[in-house]
């Protein structure tokens, strides 16, 4: 993230603290919310178009437009949850479900919103989604088995470090078979791989893993059962990939993305617990980083 002010730094900060919660009193911010009017929990989320406000304002690129979306966005996933948890209470997944995670798939992926922040500040719009993912499947929704527990175990570190012993070999000979990955040699300082490996777990691997395995895989699994929603979960992550690195279908990405999906869906399944699957990923990209 580029041009760090005071301001920047508050808004990641105040960003930050609604994710931390669930992180780490999930359950206890959903029974606060649980006794909360119902026009106070759909309305809450308009909390986070001050993200927007805050950002825009300080660099003068203000509009109305890209207020309004951040403000009625929030909403709307509240209001379409409410509605899900209400109609759907065994939680087999509604199209309100797959709605919302269709707009915050397409919406990070393609990029429709990155316009609105100034450049190198993208990431504030996406954390401001994961925030109204987060409230809204988590605390409204009350969506079970998500595991979003980061009150880290070590069964996290063993299952989500055995996954990338298995997926290593796989990667590796794949990725230079297809001139994917190229090894070199690298040898970071202990505090620019501590703070890499870090940025990577915060910034990247959490909000891939929140999506495509505590929500995505999660309701999969509830109407395709847990082989076919691994599959279909890890296939829709290998396509997330399809622009990255390139400016056409870069299939050997979507590919390899796709066969990590399998150990990352693997990771999370096992206790159902995203740090383990984060743990795993991060790994895989902080390793990939450095060496290949």
């Amino acid at each position: 993230m580029s041009n760090v002010t005071p301001v920047v730094v508050a808004v990641l900060i105040g960003e930050l603290i609604p994710a931390a919660a669930f992180a780490f009193a999930g359950e206890r911010v959903a029974r606060t919310v649980g006794r909360w009017p119902v026009a106070a929990k759909i309305l809450a989320p308009a909390l986070l178009a001050s993200v927007y406000t805050a950002i825009a304002t300080a660099t003068n690129i203000f509009r109305w437009s890209w207020f309004g979306l951040y403000l009625v966005l929030p909403l709307l996933m509240s209001w379409l949850l409410l509605r899900a948890s209400e109609v759907d209470p065994g939680q087999r997944g509604t199209w309100y479900d797959a709605l919302i995670l269709l707009v915050l798939g397409l919406a990070v992926d393609l990029r429709w919103f990155d316009a609105a922040w100034p450049h190198g500040q993208e990431a504030f719009g996406k954390i401001l989604l994961v925030d109204a993912g987060l409230y809204g499947f988590l605390a409204i929704r009350n969506l079970s088995g998500a595991g979003f527990d980061f009150r880290l175990q070590w069964s996290d570190w063993k299952t989500g470090l055995r996954e990338l012993v298995f997926f290593a070999p796989v990667v590796i000979a794949l990725g230079m078979a297809l001139g994917f990955i190229h090894p070199h040699a690298a040898t970071p300082t202990l505090r620019s791989a501590l703070l890499r490996w870090i940025g990577i777990f915060v910034f990247v691997a959490i909000p891939e893993e929140l999506f495509f395995r505590a929500w995505v895989q999660n309701l999969l699994e509830r109407r395709l059962g847990r082989s076919y929603a691994l599959i279909v979960a890890s296939l829709l992550f290998g396509l997330s990939h399809f622009n990255k690195r390139s400016a056409h279908f870069n299939w050997r990405y979507v590919l390899l993305a796709a066969i990590a999906g399998i150990f990352y869906g693997r990771a999370w399944r096992d206790s159902r617990r995203v740090p383990a699957s984060t743990i795993t990923h991060t790994c895989v990209d902080w390793l990939w980083s450095w060496w290949f």
